[in-house]
């Protein structure tokens, strides 16, 4: 090395760390670089992409080579540095060791830091063009790196891993969920709400969004002909529940438009609607929304009533109502349903009592539980249980609230204080 010009070994010096800090660079870029986004590239035919695709597939391949390179080139970098210490001040130890010092400075800056950080930051744009030279070098390599990779696997083997079962490791519903919640700025914000709602359909039962039983639209079919044509002209519902001698005894669902259409002198026979009717459709409490929605999928059918564990009917539901639960509320409403809150010009909320904790909670900011009773009626009535009077005030998980009205054993109004309010302990 005496006679290699003094120059040209800064330069080679040079060089060696560039080479550092491409393999540096690659290292972090292609293990960073986001694997939905890769293949959503390959997908759209990038090519740099689906060769980083293969090398990813052999990761331990990838890896030998990188660092076999990293490595090499390190080390030639800290000979090189040493020799020209020596040519430069002699074979004197303090000198050795400050010449050590300056390179390994170097390294981590220019070869290490730097360059891995750069890296981490622009991987999806630093990986694919990588790869057009990592493959070509991995096969010049191979046989040295398939030598080195024996030995790791060897050692992996004793210490009973296997690496590549966890690569396999799927996304948790959870952990797709913050996905989604991360990625608000490449998501539309409706699109963003309709991902995040599908995943609560699994943790959503039928009685969270089901029509409660009194507020059932149904017709008794032992009714006069001219009453049922009255009804069933005036329905405010495409399909109508049918039922016989008491509420609770559903025997069909029909059509109002087949129904009025077979209609003859204004009147609607019983026998014409035993002709109309399907069968009822009956679902259990606490199944769960995805569930259900499949079963309306194989049954072919958009409603069913919800009964208990003792076959007696809770509520009503269909096919629109798990609709709305992923995309929205539509804008029309049964007038048998509850109008849900009312502003008020003190800031509170006038709230009907059979309005759903859960939309609530959702459109209002509240923070009503929601394993025990589904409506604030019930809420309120668990809490006092005993039937309030009007003007009745309590609180209920930290939310004021005061009994505006009652009738037949059920709150029909309730004054609620505003969301910001309620911290702060503020009265109705």
């Amino acid at each position: 090395m005496d006679d290699f010009p003094l120059s040209a070994q800064f330069a080679l010096l040079g060089l060696l760390l560039l080479l550092s800090g491409f393999f540096s660079i690659a290292e972090t870029s292609m293990m960073a670089i986001n694997r939905y986004r890769l293949k959503a590239l390959v997908r759209a035919g990038h090519r740099g992409a689906r060769i980083a695709t293969e090398l990813l597939a052999k990761t331990d391949r990838l890896l030998g080579v990188i660092l076999l390179g990293n490595n090499l080139v390190n080390a030639a970098a800290a000979v090189l540095v040493s020799v020209i210490t020596v040519r430069l001040f002699g074979d004197d130890e303090i000198f050795l060791a400050l010449g050590t010092l300056a390179v390994t400075f170097l390294i981590l800056v220019f070869s290490e830091i730097t360059p891995k950080v750069i890296g981490a930051a622009y991987a999806e744009s630093i990986a694919p063009p990588l790869a057009f030279v990592l493959k070509p070098l991995l096969g010049v390599l191979y046989p040295v790196v398939w030598f080195v990779n024996l030995f790791v696997q060897s050692l992996l083997w004793l210490l009973r891993l296997k690496p590549s079962h966890a690569a396999e490791t799927k996304l948790t519903p959870e952990e797709l969920r913050t996905l989604v919640l991360e990625a608000g700025n490449y998501i539309p914000k409706k699109h963003q709400s309709i991902l995040l709602n599908l995943f609560d359909l699994e943790q959503i039962t039928v009685d969270d969004v089901m029509t409660p039983r009194s507020q059932i639209e149904a017709i008794d079919i032992d009714a006069p002909p001219a009453t049922l044509r009255t009804q069933i002209a005036t329905a405010y519902h495409r399909r109508l529940a049918i039922y016989q001698e008491q509420p609770d005894n559903i025997i069909g669902v029909i059509l109002v438009r087949k129904a009025l259409s077979l209609s003859q002198d204004d009147e609607i026979s019983p026998e014409q609607l035993r002709a109309l009717m399907r069968e009822p459709y009956f679902a259990p409490s606490g199944t769960p929304l995805f569930t259900q929605l499949q079963q309306f999928q194989e049954h072919q059918d958009r409603l069913c009533f919800v009964v208990d564990e003792y076959g007696e009917l809770m509520g009503l539901l269909t096919l629109e109502d798990i609709v709305e639960e992923l995309i929205g509320e539509f804008a029309t409403h049964s007038p048998l349903q509850p109008g849900g809150f009312y502003p008020q010009a003190d800031g509170s909320y006038l709230v009907e009592g059979g309005s759903l904790l859960r939309e609530l909670n959702r459109k209002l900011g509240y923070r009503f539980p929601l394993d025990g009773p589904k409506t604030l009626n019930g809420l309120v009535l668990e809490h006092l249980r005993e039937i309030p009077e009007p003007g009745t005030r309590l609180e209920i998980n930290g939310h004021h609230m005061q009994v505006v009205q009652t009738q037949d054993r059920i709150i029909k109004a309730i004054s609620l204080a505003p969301p910001g309010a309620v911290a702060s302990g503020l009265p109705v």
